[in-house]
């Protein structure tokens, strides 16, 4: 082994040493299955908003959104700014009232909240809700292990499917004991690092590594530095347009993302949590897009230079910017945000396997203690399942994110926001916009050409929000205690505010 990759090597280790510590730390703290998935709700507004933020970007916004950037240039901005504009809603409209509601109605996953939001006694809203969560989760566990392939690979020399399988053992070792907590821990170095590395490749870049850049933008295809037209020169049609900046509606729907909302400790909190999440996630995405665009600049002027895949342009500039020492710090951010993510996806399908299918139809008795073990089970076997459909070394990892992405929006979006909204919503109606969400995106998926070019979630999302109205105000009025209950949530909304 060389020297470089002797101190890459050595950085990735102690990186992953501190990530354990933290996971047997949390570890002793977790006694109980409130403390496993939701870390007791004592989360500070930092640690909230950063472990919303780094969970949510994953390994695509240093391989993926990059990787977009570099193949389309400007027209990734559509992207981005939808992005940001839903990051902004969802913490706005969602957070307080969804923590509130949690609390009256002591629940403690979004399938459990939606079964005691509207008093389904039948379990079936929670079973299904489990059920797509089960399902896009492992879209979405993929992609970050997809992630952690080409990271292995390209830093190690390794062959990509013994890079995914390092890549699983690393995220499961400390989610499988710390649970919550030490994901949100975690979460909180890790989306510092991540913002870190984003800030300094671009500025290293443009100050000091390519001193005559603007000479350089000239060789590239103009149509690149221009929003308006797509990658293959033709004007960005409304279609287009609407498919990107729709990503933003996906965020109402991501149960890990609405995790972080749930066990903030307070209110006050989330407004200040707000704050430092939309600034991280402004910051972290014009970063990615400098990344991907400089990137582009310096590999079209250096022919001797080949980039196969546009994913890995970080580690391309990385490698040529950076000592080896800061480069294997750098690309530890990479590593970070990919276990930032998958670890609470990991956690998320795990509890909606403990908490919503197997306490609920297999084992109604089980004990904390039961419930805690079935997730650590869980977690595992979702790993194994998610590792098998991340062995494909062509598989990119912002088409598995997309996938997934649409797939939560439209099954969970429209059924939350109207939950916390509309009084009016009963349990036959979010039964409908949750079923009709998620099948939307399944079918639309599998279609193409025409109007099936439009990006699967606004459809998902349209059609779910019109099948929770209509059947609602078919079915009739909600029952009297749920009425009551949303009566009680408003007052308690009113008292922790």
């Amino acid at each position: 082994m060389d020297s470089n990759s002797f101190a890459i090597t050595s950085t990735f280790i102690v990186y992953l040493i501190l990530m354990l510590a933290i996971g047997v730390y949390a570890y002793q703290r977790t006694k109980n299955s409130s403390d496993y998935f939701l870390g007791g709700r004592s989360l500070g507004p930092w640690p909230a908003a950063l472990s919303a933020g780094a969970s949510d970007m994953s390994g695509w916004l240093l391989l993926g959104l990059p990787g977009y950037a570099y193949a389309s240039g400007f027209e990734a901005f559509w992207l981005a700014g939808g992005l940001l504009v839903g990051t902004w809603l969802n913490w706005l409209l969602a957070a307080k009232r969804l923590r509130t509601y949690s609390i009256t109605t002591d629940s403690l996953t979004l399938p459990d909240y939606f079964a005691r939001r509207f008093d389904d006694n039948s379990k079936l809203i929670q079973t299904i809700s489990a059920f797509f969560i089960l399902l896009f989760f492992l879209f979405y566990t993929s992609s970050g292990l997809v992630a952690g392939g080409k990271l292995f690979e390209t830093v190690f020399g390794l062959d990509y499917r013994i890079a995914v399988v390092i890549g699983t053992l690393c995220v499961v070792s400390y989610t499988l004991f710390g649970g919550f907590l030490a994901v949100a821990w975690t979460d909180l170095v890790q989306g510092l690092l991540m913002s870190a590395a984003l800030v300094v490749v671009p500025i290293i870049a443009l100050e000091g590594g390519f001193n005559e850049l603007s000479t350089q933008m000239n060789n590239i295809n103009p149509q690149l530095l221009d929003m308006w037209h797509s990658m293959d020169g033709k004007p960005m049609t409304w279609m287009a347009i609407v498919s990107l900046v729709a990503w933003g509606l996906g965020y109402f729907g991501q149960p890990h993302i609405l995790a972080r909302f749930k066990a903030t400790r307070s209110n006050k909190d989330i407004t200040t949590a707000r704050r430092i999440a939309v600034i991280w996630t402004a910051i972290s995405m014009v970063g990615a897009l400098l990344i991907g665009m400089v990137g582009l600049v310096y590999v079209t002027n250096h022919p001797s230079v080949t980039l196969e895949d546009g994913e890995k342009v970080f580690m391309l500039l990385v490698n040529v910017l950076f000592h080896p020492v800061v480069a294997g710090i750098l690309l530890a951010a990479i590593l970070a945000a990919i276990m930032s993510t998958a670890d609470s996806q990991l956690l998320v399908s795990s509890s909606a396997l403990a908490e919503d299918l197997y306490k609920q139809v297999i084992n109604k008795d089980a004990t904390s203690n039961q419930i805690v073990n079935m997730g650590r089970f869980g977690v595992i076997v979702i790993s194994v399942i998610a590792l098998i459909l991340a062995m494909n070394p062509d598989s990119s990892v912002l088409g598995l994110v997309s996938y997934a992405w649409g797939g939560f929006g439209a099954a969970f979006g429209p059924a939350l926001l109207l939950s916390l909204y509309w009084s009016k919503m009963n349990r036959n109606g979010a039964l409908a916009g949750i079923v009709v969400g998620g099948v939307t995106i399944v079918v639309w998926k599998q279609l193409s050409g025409g109007i099936f070019d439009l990006y699967e979630l606004v459809p998902g999302f349209i059609f779910s929000t019109i099948a929770i109205i209509v059947v609602s105000l078919l079915s009739g009025e909600p029952e009297e205690m749920v009425q009551a209950q949303h009566k009680t949530y408003l007052n308690h909304l009113e008292e922790l505010d």
